[in-house]
C-alpha cells in the first residue's frame, strides 16, 4: 500500500495549503487526484513523491513509514517511486542530452552497465527516435521532453507513480500516447499510479476511481463528490 495520512503541509507553517488530507492506493490501483487550480493538489504531490517534508502526518510506502525526504530518503523508497511534473523545461536539466537525461538515474545508483538497453528500450516505449537522443531540451518540444521525463521517470522500474498534470501542457494525441504508456507499463509491473489533475474526464476515463481535493482535505473547495470509474 501507498499511504498518506492526516497530512498537512505548505511553504508557510502558518499557512498551509495542504490540510489534514489522508489517501491511500493499492498495489497497481491508479487513483486520480482532482482539484482545481491553486488547491494543493501539486504540492500533496511533492510530498507523496518524497521531495517535501510534510509540517504533519505520515506517508508509508509499501508498509514503511517515511523518515527521510529528498536524498535523505533511504534509496529503497527513493526509488520505488516514479514522478513525472506538468513541466518538463522546469524538470530537465538544460545541459543533458535525451540520452543522459533518461540515463540519470541508473547513473546515480551505480548501474551504468545497465544504460544502452535500458534507455534504448523506454525511448522506443514512449516513442522518441534515436536522432532525438542526441538533442538537448531547447533542441524539442515540450511534448518530446516531456516522453523522455516520462521514460526517466521509469527507468528504474518503480512500483508506484506519481504523475503530476503530466499532459497539461500537451495536445490531445501526445496526452494519449502518454496515457497508453503509463498504463502499458502498469500491467506489466503491477505499479500503482496517482494521477493529479484537474481535467475530469481524463482522470475518470484514465484511473480506477476519482478523489475530489474537497473530500479528501480540511480546506473546502466547490467540487462535486468522488466519482468511481463507471
Amino acid at each position: 500500500m501507498f499511504e498518506l495520512e492526516r497530512i498537512t503541509a505548505g511553504y508557510d507553517r502558518c499557512h498551509p495549503v495542504v490540510r489534514d488530507v489522508s489517501l491511500s492506493l493499492a498495489p497497481g490501483e491508479s487513483v486520480g487526484l482532482l482539484g482545481p487550480s491553486g488547491c494543493g493538489k501539486s504540492t500533496l504531490a511533492r510530498v507523496a513523491a518524497l521531495l517535501h517534508r510534510p509540517d504533519a502526518g505520515r506517508v508509508r510506502v509499501d508498509g514503511r513509514p517515511v523518515e527521510g525526504w529528498r536524498h535523505r530518503a533511504p534509496r529503497e523508497q527513493r526509488t520505488a517511486i516514479g514522478v513525472v511534473f506538468q513541466q518538463p523545461r522546469l524538470a530537465a536539466d538544460p545541459r543533458l542530452t535525451l540520452h543522459d537525461l533518461i540515463a540519470e538515474p541508473l547513473r546515480a545508483t551505480g548501474r551504468r552497465e545497465e544504460v544502452p538497453e535500458r534507455v534504448a528500450r523506454l525511448a522506443g516505449d514512449v516513442g522518441l527516435g534515436g536522432e532525438l537522443l542526441g538533442r538537448r531540451p531547447h533542441e524539442v518540444s515540450d511534448g518530446q521532453l516531456q516522453r523522455a521525463c516520462l521514460a526517466r521517470a521509469l527507468t528504474l522500474r518503480p512500483r508506484w507513480l506519481v504523475c503530476d498534470e503530466m499532459t497539461a501542457m500537451l495536445d490531445a494525441s501526445t496526452t494519449a500516447a502518454l496515457v497508453a504508456v503509463v498504463e502499458s507499463y502498469r500491467r506489466e509491473e503491477g505499479a500503482g499510479l496517482l494521477a493529479v489533475g484537474h481535467d475530469r474526464v481524463l482522470l475518470e476515463r484514465w484511473c480506477d476511481r476519482t478523489a475530489d481535493w474537497h473530500e479528501i482535505t480540511a480546506a473546502p473547495a466547490p467540487t462535486e463528490a468522488a466519482t468511481p470509474r463507471g
